[in-house]
C-alpha cells in the first residue's frame, strides 16, 4: 500500500496528534496490502458528537468511528478519531498518548474490515488481533 492510499485529514491543530506518517504506519499494520483507500479524519468533539448522534444514535463524542467503504470503488473506509477524547482517555487510563492513538487507529481499521466487539467471542478475537498488531508496532497490550 502506498502513502496515497491513506489520506489524513485534520480539523484540529496537530498538537498532541501523531504525524501523518505515524498514523499511516499504524493503519498499514492493521490493513491488508490491497485494501483500497482509507481516510483518517482527526476531529474535535463537536464533529465527533454530530457524527456519533447521526450515525449511531448516541449524542456524545466518542474516540473513534469507523465507516465501511465500497470495495467496488477501491475504498476501504473512513475513520473519524476525536483528538480531545483520545487525549483524555490516554491520561485517564495511564497510557502514553502515542500508544493510545495507535490503538484507536488499529481498532478502527479492524472495524472497517468487519470485526466487532458486540458479542463476547467476537470481542475476544478482535482484542487478540489488536494486541498482536500493536505488539508488532512495539506497543504494550492496551487492555492491561
Amino acid at each position: 500500500m502506498t502513502d496515497a492510499a491513506i489520506i489524513i485529514q485534520r480539523n484540529v491543530p496537530a498538537r498532541g496528534i501523531p504525524s501523518a506518517s505515524s498514523l499511516r504506519l499504524f493503519a498499514r499494520a492493521a490493513l491488508p496490502v490491497a485494501c483500497g483507500e482509507l481516510t483518517i479524519r482527526i476531529v474535535d468533539e463537536a464533529e465527533s458528537q454530530a457524527l456519533n448522534r447521526d450515525y449511531r444514535g448516541k449524542d456524545k463524542p466518542t474516540n473513534v468511528l469507523s465507516f465501511d467503504g465500497d470495495a467496488e470503488f477501491g475504498v476501504a473506509g473512513d475513520l473519524v478519531i476525536c483528538a480531545p477524547v483520545v487525549a483524555r482517555e490516554a491520561v485517564a487510563q495511564g497510557k502514553r498518548a502515542r500508544a493510545h492513538w495507535a490503538h484507536m487507529v488499529v481498532h478502527g481499521c479492524l472495524h472497517v474490515q468487519g470485526h466487532d466487539h458486540v458479542e463476547s467471542a467476537d470481542a475476544q478475537r478482535m482484542e487478540a488481533l489488536e494486541i498482536k498488531i500493536l505488539q508488532q508496532l512495539g506497543f504494550d497490550d492496551p487492555y492491561q
